[in-house]
This record gives structure tokens, C-alpha cells and sequence, in this order.
């Protein structure tokens, strides 16, 4: 099975992307994964990827479908893979169909946007363990004081309201489109994401079912 997720940041694709992973015994891709392992490595692509990096700029879609590329050549990737981050716009879709990578469907998450801020907004993270807790989902012993070490919970900046609803937008324009690239190929598949995880599991093994 190869298989694209989309999915708005908050929307729960991450756990599920391990989930299918485990089930169906193959990998999966994320973008910024193989980039740092590029790095690590040393790879021609990711040699490319380190010079922009290096300036603090973005790596342009050229060097990551090249990052890409090497990836899915790998032996583990032969049986199948998941795509989690990517393609993130039409043009790196079209590239990826170019590298004739044949996907067999396009699996979208989705969550509304103010359930999405309620979620990530309420999470708090330990500043000195790292153990994460939500405001209403799963509540610390003792507000605001982590079970496990006493440290102080806080909320990241990532999950500021502003900050969500900015990379909210940014999904909207450049990856929500991708929805309709692939409905196009008769390809996309959608699940709504429920509030239990399991719930939305059964929803997307059994959407998988019916490729």
C-alpha cells in the first residue's frame, strides 16, 4: 500500500500514521525525518539541503522530492510506505506523479478548525520532564503541576491560538488543494476524525479496506 495523508496540523493523522504503519508493515516517510537523516548521512541531496538550511533558508522543492526520491528507493519502502508531510502543494504532487510513484489512494483527516484550536490550545507540556497533559482531555493531579516530576506544565508556542490558527491558514491555501488534485485520480479517500482515537481508527482501517 502507498499511501499520501493529509490532514490539518492537530488533526491526529501523526498517531494514525503509526498505526497503519504497524498494521500494514511499512514505513513511514516524514519529510522532516529524512531530511535530518539525510543530513546525518551525508547524502548528495542532503548536502544540497544543508547549504540552505545552513543560510536559514527553506530547502526548495526540488532538493526535498530529491531527499524523497532516495527514500522511497530504499528496500524497506518496496512493500509500501506512508507519505506524512508531503507532498504539501500541487507542484510537489505533480513532481511526485512525475517520478512516477504510482499512490494508491490520498487519506484525509479531517477535523474542523475550532476543534482543532480547543485540542492543541489545551495541551501543556512539562518543562522539565516533557510529559504532556490537556486541559480537558487529560488533567494533571494538580493544575498547572506535572504527575510525574512536580515540574511546571506550559503551554508550547506552537500551540498558542494564534500560532495554531496561523498554521491553519497556511494548510488551507497551499495543502487543502491536494484534496481536489486527488479526487481528480479518484484517489482520495476521507475520514472524519472523532474525538476517541479508536473511534477514528476503525473509521480509517476501514476506509483502507476498500481500495
Amino acid at each position: 500500500m502507498k499511501l499520501i495523508l493529509l490532514g490539518a496540523p492537530g488533526a491526529g493523522k501523526g498517531t494514525q500514521a503509526e498505526i497503519i504503519s504497524e498494521k500494514f508493515s511499512i514505513p513511514t516517510i516524514s519529510t522532516g525525518n529524512i531530511i535530518r537523516a539525510a543530513l546525518k548521512e551525508g547524502t548528495e541531496m542532503g548536502l544540497k539541503a544543508k547549504a540552505y538550511i545552513d543560510k536559514g533558508e527553506l530547502v526548495p522543492d526540488e532538493v526535498v522530492i530529491g531527499i524523497i526520491k532516495e527514500r522511497l528507493s530504499e528496500s524497506d519502502c518496496q512493500g509500501g510506505f506512508i507519505l506524512d508531510g508531503f507532498p504539501r502543494t500541487i507542484p510537489q504532487a505533480k513532481a511526485l506523479d512525475t517520478m512516477g510513484i504510482a499512490i494508491d489512494a490520498a487519506l484525509s483527516i479531517e477535523v474542523m478548525d475550532s476543534e482543532i484550536v480547543k485540542r492543541m490550545s489545551g495541551r501543556r507540556v512539562c518543562e522539565k520532564c516533557g510529559a504532556s497533559y490537556h486541559t480537558e482531555y487529560k488533567k494533571p493531579a494538580v493544575e498547572g503541576v506535572c504527575n510525574t516530576c512536580g515540574g511546571k506544565l506550559v503551554i508550547r508556542k506552537d500551540d498558542e491560538p494564534e500560532t495554531v490558527l496561523n498554521r491553519l491558514n497556511v494548510y488551507h491555501e497551499q495543502t487543502e488543494p491536494l484534496k481536489d488534485y486527488y479526487k481528480a485520480q479518484e484517489k482520495l479517500l476521507i475520514v472524519e476524525g472523532q474525538d476517541d482515537v479508536a473511534d477514528t481508527t476503525a473509521l480509517v482501517l476501514k476506509a483502507l479496506s476498500e481500495i
